[in-house]
């Protein structure tokens, strides 16, 4: 197993540690957004100095240019555990699933139907609502309205002849609850059913084996996972294959432009390279081994970083009266994200303003999770207050956010 993770390490392989505006600071708004690994950036800034040209020509810069590019999607796609003309990038995990139910919708008939949630963001569950106009039939597997969580074994009732998708979250960006996708995926797989799996919540913690998973189609951000501002997602090959070209007719036989309708953003797919790079890097500085087990490795070592935090942060809070923590009390079952409901005369808002007078940056609102907020009795126009771990926090930055919060509720 990995040994315990050197924070002092990771945290100088991010130039915001460095930074005077951001280093004295507590980052808790991850979810939001994760700082940028000196890798993606030092590739970012190489490829507008150098290789800013149109790619896959045969002049020198313009061939480096697209090496870069291929080597993102395959680096990506080892620690994805998928083909690399699987891995598709696009502007935003919002795009990414813009287009795809663009692409589904020349598949479906009337009187198809498709489950979503309303657990998901909503990146994950209004475009395909939006279907609906068209004569899709749209079943909502709902939550818990005590605790935001899905039961899968629902999945028996909503399930029918005429299901063709299943769309999910691998987890909350609220409850954070983890879902068993890798037994809802084999649920939909016996019925036909494709599955298309939001993992925008869940890939910061650890890159997921998607082969393990068995989703048809796996969603993430890589702004989120210490990337740039791009969407990725993984579209199994025998899906492809039955999606409508939304790109350049011409291009209808190349994967990668099928689904990507305004062309990559070539600088941004290069960079995206120095996340792998990253990984590649933290798992030798602790000790590394053979390639084949470094995803899992890696894995291991985020989540042995994070849980112990968000353990921490959850058992101080559960303590107090004054507010509700949202999703499980285990740090094992939940992603490193705690969303917290204070009492009623303390507004979201108001707390998140004082947390940033003391140096911690957390953030308010409903996340574009209105759908799951309302189910749970929240109303969205207050929201909750959401503080965010990545595996670069510290057991310190706990501490400083916990004071911090004390004095906001007092």
């Amino acid at each position: 197993m990995p040994s315990a993770l050197d924070l002092g390490f990771v945290r100088a392989q991010f130039p915001a540690f460095s930074e005077t505006s951001l280093r004295d600071g507590v980052f808790l708004e991850n979810a939001g957004g994760s700082y940028a690994c000196a890798p993606v950036l030092e590739r970012l800034q190489q490829y507008y100095r150098r290789l800013k040209v149109q790619p896959y020509y045969p002049y020198p810069a313009s061939s480096e240019a697209g090496a870069w590019m291929d080597a993102a999607h395959e680096a990506l796609a080892r620690y994805l555990n998928v083909a690399t003309d699987e891995v598709q990038f696009g502007p935003s995990t919002s795009q990414n699933t813009y287009v795809l139910a663009q692409a589904f919708s020349e598949l479906l008939h009337a009187g198809d139907e498709i489950i979503v949630t309303n657990q998901d963001h909503e990146a994950n569950s209004g475009v395909w609502r939006r279907l609906g106009a068209r004569g899709i039939v749209i079943r909502e597997w709902s939550v818990d309205r005590g605790t935001g969580a899905l039961d899968p074994g629902q999945l028996e009732t909503l399930i029918g002849e005429r299901t063709r998708l299943l769309v999910f979250p691998h987890c909350s960006n609220i409850v954070a609850q983890i879902n068993p996708v890798a037994t809802i995926t084999a649920r939909a797989r016996a019925a036909g059913v494709i599955s298309v799996v939001d993992g925008v919540s869940y890939a910061p913690h650890g890159l997921p084996d998607v082969s393990a998973l068995g989703a048809d189609i796996y969603l993430f951000s890589l702004y989120k996972t210490f990337g740039p501002h791009q969407g990725l997602m993984v579209v199994r090959r025998a899906v492809m294959d039955q999606l409508g070209n939304q790109g350049h007719y011409f291009n209808a036989s190349q994967p990668r432009k099928r689904l990507v309708p305004a062309g990559p953003d070539h600088a941004q797919v290069a960079a995206s390279r120095g996340i792998a790079e990253y990984f590649d890097a933290l798992d030798a500085h602790h000790g590394g081994g053979d390639d084949a087990g470094r995803p899992a490795r890696v894995r291991a070592l985020l989540s042995g970083a994070e849980r112990p935090l968000v353990q921490q942060l959850l058992d101080a809070l559960s303590a107090r009266h004054d507010l509700r923590v949202l999703g499980p009390s285990e740090a094992t079952k939940r992603a490193a994200t705690i969303a917290i409901v204070p009492h009623p005369d303390a507004e979201p808002m108001a707390i998140v303003r004082s947390l940033a007078s003391e140096g911690v940056m957390a953030a308010a609102g409903h996340f574009y999770s209105v759908r799951l907020l309302e189910a749970i009795g929240i109303d969205p126009a207050r929201g909750v207050v959401r503080l965010s771990l990545a595996h670069y926090n510290s057991s310190s930055d706990i501490e400083r956010a916990l004071a911090a919060l004390e004095q906001a509720l007092a």
